[in-house]
């Protein structure tokens, strides 16, 4: 988990992490956030349970925010 942890922080503090910060602190971003269950998030990452976060990730495209995020996403580079 620590790795995970090294990873999130090495993604918001790189070069593209002011741009991956303000992507998430938009109104997109937090009507997103809203609907995610964060605990089960959570739960998947830490226990590395790839069938839940490919589960979540499903959910999360299959909204107007996450696929508005995800092409913001593919235009950063992402």
């Amino acid at each position: 988990m620590q790795d995970l942890e090294k990873m999130g922080k090495a993604l918001f503090h790189g070069e593209k992490g002011e741009s991956l910060r303000t992507l998430m602190e938009s109104d997109t971003g937090r009507a997103l956030e809203q609907k995610l269950d964060a605990e089960a998030v959570e739960k998947a990452a830490r226990s590395g349970d790839a069938a839940a976060l490919q589960g979540i990730l499903t959910q999360v495209l299959s909204t107007e925010e996450g696929r508005a995020l995800a092409q913001q996403l593919s235009k950063m580079g992402f």
